[in-house]
């Protein structure tokens, strides 16, 4: 745990008791604060009483005591409209912060600056966070990883010179960060996005862009109209304390770092580009397939020889990275057939990556779907031996697949599984995928994706039982 001592003995306002609005009303307590913590749910509320949180109906409080109000990222701060805690902190004229902040200030106050690389954009961001670690991590770095992915950020170590805390950010943090200012932005890419939560795709932006403005190397990428800005805007407005460096995985740069025929480079100014410098290779890292994370493997390689590795402790750390669980992850092999685990694509576009990655595609699809369905999949079609559809979606789904290749309606994992299973054992592709990748949300049959991911997971590990009975039956 990281305690809170920049509020010590004051009186916080805390809002929100998920998870990690439960990490930071603990660490407050810790460092001695005064904590008003309130939840609109009886779950959260409840949570909080079991871990030793009072608790303190926010409506009723006296706010002039409040020296800020912590809200958790999930609360509306600004769109659709701003949350009943925000519009009584605006009138008290109490702050509005949130963890990341509290762990800015801790860092400030106690350190000066110690390691500190601060990951975000609209997609990649957790793989990136998560490669950056591992790489950091087998160079025999301290490393505490955490933010939006996993473990909030109050819960791991504290700031120290010898630690390297690695976080990823998302827009929701950055908007109660206003003193973020890392050693090390990541800002990969930007699309549209919980636009429903910013207003607008310029508001969204702009708050992405706050997080590597901050910081003393930022590392943007290049390959989207909107990040293209951000870097152009801020190398036209130098400040003497932050470097901007360029990264690219669509093409090769005069200066700056890219991946380009899977491999990542940096290109120094004024050399020419046979002399770039090889940083890794993706070509045997197999979990980081496809174009998109080339752009995750570059920015990580970056932020690793930014932070002093060298090529060979860089490459070493990309060719023996595991993956993430349930984003293209490799979860079994049987005979020819490679069994994958995507489940953590919960709609069309991030089913898109999976289906870039791969050929001779046994496709597990469906769940809740999500607007536009698996339309905009089609020029992936050619990729897919047979798709096996499940869930609530299969209707749709099926309108869409029908005379474009063949499907079979499965209805649960399990079933579909199997079916893919036998399919791609009897087929003559060299190495079949059978890969689940649902383009849909979870809810209809399971909690979430992880849930569904490990459940595909476990059929996979019973299934080499299944068909060696299967093939016993027709000896």
């Amino acid at each position: 745990m990281t305690p809170v001592t920049t509020f010590k003995s004051k009186h916080v306002g805390l809002f929100g008791l998920g998870g990690s609005g439960l990490s930071t009303a603990k660490a407050l307590i810790a460092g001695g604060a005064h904590v008003h913590a309130w939840d609109d749910g009886d779950a959260g509320r409840l949570k909080a009483i079991a871990n030793g949180v009072s608790l303190d109906d926010l409506s009723q409080a006296d706010w002039s005591r409040f020296s800020a109000l912590v809200l958790s990222p999930g609360v509306p701060l600004t769109h659709p409209e701003p949350h009943w805690t925000v519009k009584l902190a605006k009138a008290n004229g109490v702050e509005i912060i949130g963890d990341i902040e509290l762990f800015c200030r801790e860092r400030a106050a106690h350190t000066g600056g110690s390691p500190f690389i601060a990951i975000t954009g609209t997609n990649g961001k957790s793989t990136t966070t998560a490669l950056l670690a591992h790489i950091l991590r087998e160079a025999g770095r301290d490393v505490q990883l955490g933010g939006n992915i996993g473990v909030p950020i109050l819960d791991l170590e504290p700031p120290a010179e010898d630690r390297i805390h690695v976080i990823e950010c998302s827009s929701f943090q950055i908007d109660l960060a206003p003193s973020l200012k890392p050693t090390i932005g990541i800002l990969i890419n930007l699309t549209p996005d919980h636009i429903d939560r910013h207003g607008a795709m310029e508001n969204y932006a702009a708050i992405k862009e706050r997080l590597v403005a901050g910081a003393e190397v930022a590392l943007v990428g290049v390959d989207d109209p909107y990040t293209h800005a951000i870097g152009a805007r801020l190398s036209a407005n130098p400040r003497g304390d932050r470097r901007v460096v360029p990264v690219s995985a669509a093409r090769a740069l005069e200066w700056g770092f890219y991946a380009e025929n899977g491999e990542v480079y940096f290109g120094e100014r004024g050399h020419p580009p046979e002399e770039a410098e090889l940083l890794a290779s993706l070509k045997n890292a197999r979990a980081l397939r496809g174009a998109h994370n080339a752009q995750n493997a570059a920015f990580a390689a970056a932020a690793a020889w930014e932070c002093g590795l060298d090529d060979e402790e860089i490459a070493a750390g990309v060719a023996s990275y595991p993956g993430l669980p349930h984003r293209m992850e490799e979860v079994g092999r049987i005979d020819r057939a490679l069994f994958v685990n995507d489940s953590k694509a919960t709609n069309a576009d991030a089913a898109e990556k999976a289906l870039a990655s791969f050929t001779d595609i046994y496709w597990i699809v469906g769940g809740k779907a999500k607007d536009g369905g698996i339309e905009r999949l089609r020029p992936y079609f050619p990729r897919i031996r047979k798709a096996y559809l499940i869930g609530r979606a299969s209707d749709d789904f099926a309108r869409t697949l029908e005379g474009a290749l063949p499907y079979e309606r499965c209805e649960t994992l399990d079933v579909a599984t199997m079916k893919a299973a036998f399919d791609a054992l009897a087929g003559d592709a060299r190495e079949p995928i059978v890969l689940l990748s649902p383009a849909c949300a979870s809810y209809d049959q399971f909690a979430n994706f992880e849930a569904r991911g490990d459940a595909f997971r476990g059929l996979v590990n019973g299934l080499p039982a299944v068909i060696a009975a299967r093939r016993g039956e027709h000896a």
